[in-house]
């Protein structure tokens, strides 16, 4: 039996583009962009004698970069991704990124494969452009969750603080001194913002439609209403933060009971590409009998869309909105 390992070869290039990407940002950037310091990164750069309005300067920059960079043909595939992410990486620096593990993925493909030449080249745009992607897909992703899961807490904090006798503008203030990133800096910010004279539901909600969190949304708006009509802010953000925090809970119940529907999901959605991967490793020539058939491509089209129908739809059947 002639093995082809070709496939797990792409395989593997792509895993080392992965892992390279994230040793890259952490080697540049070091432990100042890590989620869930004790220490926010607001905090971190202001105790590194930077002054408060360059904090804020530099802050604004980071999360405005990726925004500003949407018309970059290629860069518009990360640009919404990399802004919820709040990548340190400047869209420059991404794109380099990109195509390092472009001609990375080229040279492993060059010395580990024998393929010709147009198919390193599509590999190797495919694996580094995607690696990146995913890259990027999975720190947005992961700010994303930990923002959701710190909101409670921190809406609570500022009830606290509320009923002690403060203003919105310190616990605002006090949250960012104790809740970590990714929470942290951002209510930071929105505390600087305050200061220098920006009202505080247009800062809750430019927040909130940058990162497209509906929890911050209802803080923005509870916020608003309160300032316009009055009343106790302290037992309206009790009660947003009870049913933020029962929702949460609930969203996790709901992926708890569709956990096994998920995983069905992929494992249905990916098996007939692990199995085509499969048997051409073990048997390279097993379609060489059928494979000048006419009906050959048409056939194995079908197989695509059916495979994409049944993507489209497992996921349909398990996302569900909390």
């Amino acid at each position: 039996m002639e093995l082809s390992i070709e496939p797990l070869i792409y395989i593997a290039v792509f895993g080392a583009v992965f892992v390279s990407i994230g040793a890259i940002y952490g080697l540049i950037f070091g432990k100042s962009i890590k989620l869930n310091n004790r220490v926010n990164r607001r905090l971190a750069l202001l105790e590194s004698g930077q002054t408060r309005d360059e904090v804020m300067a530099q802050l604004r920059k980071e999360m405005s970069q990726h925004d500003s960079a949407k018309r970059i043909p290629l860069y518009s595939l990360l640009a919404e991704k990399a802004q919820k992410a709040n990548l340190a990486f400047t869209p420059g620096m991404l794109m380099g990124v990109m195509a390092l593990m472009v001609v990375m993925s080229f040279f492993l493909m060059t010395f580990l494969t024998g393929a010709s030449l147009p198919i390193r080249v599509v590999m190797s745009l495919a694996i580094g452009v995607g690696g990146v992607y995913f890259w990027v897909n999975k720190q947005a992703k992961k700010r994303l969750a930990l923002m959701e899961e710190q909101l409670p807490d921190a809406i609570e904090l500022i009830v606290r603080s509320l009923r002690v006798g403060h203003p919105l503008n310190s616990a605002i203030g006090i949250v960012a001194k104790e809740v970590a990133d990714p929470l942290g800096s951002e209510m930071g910010f929105i505390a600087d913002e305050a200061a220098y004279g920006r009202d505080v539901p247009d800062a809750l909600r430019a927040l909130a439609e940058r990162v497209e969190l509906q929890d911050l949304r209802f803080l923005a708006v509870a916020v608003a209403i309160q300032q316009k009509s009055g009343g106790n802010l302290a037992e309206i953000l009790e009660g947003l933060s009870n049913v933020v925090r029962a929702r949460f809970k609930l969203f996790r119940k709901v992926k708890a009971i569709t956990a096994e529907a998920r995983w069905s999901g992929i494992f249905l959605s990916a098996f007939p590409i692990l199995a085509a991967v499969g048997i051409n490793v073990m048997k390279p020539d097993y379609y060489s009998e059928v494979v000048e058939s006419p009906y050959f491509i048409p056939a194995a089209a079908v197989v695509v869309v059916f495979l994409i129908v049944n993507v489209i739809f497992m996921r349909m059947m398990v996302n569900i909105k909390v």
